[in-house]
């Protein structure tokens, strides 16, 4: 497995940890992820790859063009961690 766009990570560090994000794309040794709630589209994060745990599933392009077909595309994944309410 890689890290690829449309791939669900979870976040094992950081203030987000716990959480599902999907990846955006990569640089070098970190990747750019949201989770279309917290992180839109418009506002991704970036961050190291050694903080992020792959999962098996990749998104279809077209759940990735708004914050919303995000944030449905992770409702499954649940949210756990920090930002759980």
């Amino acid at each position: 497995m890689d890290f690829i766009r449309g791939r669900v990570v979870r976040s094992c560090a950081g203030h987000d940890k716990g959480s599902f994000l999907v990846v955006l794309r990569t640089e070098e040794n970190r990747a750019v992820v949201c989770d279309g709630r917290r992180r839109s589209l418009e506002h991704p994060k970036r961050k190291n790859l050694r903080h992020l745990s792959m999962t098996s599933t990749v998104l279809p392009e077209n759940l990735m063009q708004t914050s919303c077909g995000i944030r449905r595309a992770l409702a499954p994944f649940g949210r756990t961690g920090p930002l759980s309410r």
